[in-house]
């Protein structure tokens, strides 16, 4: 089973793919949609869950996601077709950083997408890349809510993108540019959820499907990603949303 089938299936539990939950979902899209014809545009959108909750509580807005996986597009456009807007919704299956949009968007949304470009600094460079004039960012990354041991540190920034506290991560967002004008930090309730979702989804579909060729393949997944959670970076990882717009 290749990864992004992995990741599929260990969010169709929890399809934010954020440790956030259903209530800080809205207030973040709330405040951050600011016009009721607002265009939204997602960099890194996983299966487009952010824009199918901002479709349904804003009926006049519009929104496009761009994700390289397109993992549960359908369903995502089927819930939208649903809700009688496949009109207001495009996903394109493509490479953030290669994506051009044709529509400055009023508000640009990265959560946890920070890795497909790199790190934080060029995600942001991006989004304003595609942002309109007084827009909005929404921005969702890790952070590190105290030191961690080395072998922790080298495990979870193994590829390009490297954390710092809470402190440090904001400073180096306002000297990029930026006014932070509202935020939050996940809570260890939340981190829980979204991390027995993700470790639950893998082991339960194992269980259901025991001829399955991946099935230890994918138990094995869930079992070590609980052992990294549990006995690693609960606590010490965290994840906090931050509300952008451009410095003057």
């Amino acid at each position: 089973m290749d990864r992004q089938t992995l990741s599929a299936l260990a969010h169709s539990d929890h399809p934010i793919a954020a440790p956030a939950s259903e209530s800080t979902v809205d207030r973040l899209l709330g405040r951050a949609i600011r016009r009721p014809d607002a265009h939204l545009l997602d960099l890194g959108c996983g299966e487009g869950a952010w824009l199918v909750r901002a479709l349904r509580t804003h009926p006049g807005i519009t929104a496009v996601g761009v994700d390289i996986s397109g993992q549960g597009f359908d369903r995502t456009l089927e819930e939208a077709a649903r809700l009688g807007a496949t009109d207001r919704l495009e996903l394109r299956q493509e490479d953030v950083t290669r994506y051009r949009s044709p529509r400055r968007a009023d508000v640009v949304l990265s959560v946890g997408a920070a890795y497909a470009f790199g790190e934080l600094l060029p995600t942001l460079e991006a989004a304003r890349g595609h942002l309109a004039e007084d827009g909005v960012v929404l921005l969702g990354d890790c952070f590190w809510e105290r030191e961690p041991e080395p072998a922790l540190r080298a495990e979870l920034e193994d590829g390009p993108q490297k954390y710092a506290d809470l402190p440090t991560t904001v400073a180096r967002v306002v000297a990029d540019g930026w006014t932070p004008v509202y935020g939050h930090v996940s809570t260890l309730a939340e981190w829980d959820d979204y991390e027995w979702n993700w470790t639950g989804s893998l082991a339960r579909w194992a269980l259901d499907h025991p001829d399955h060729p991946d099935r230890d393949q994918a138990l094995e997944v869930s079992a070590a990603h609980r052992r990294s959670w549990l006995e690693g970076y609960r606590g010490v990882l965290g994840f906090v949303f931050l509300l952008l717009r451009p410095s003057p």
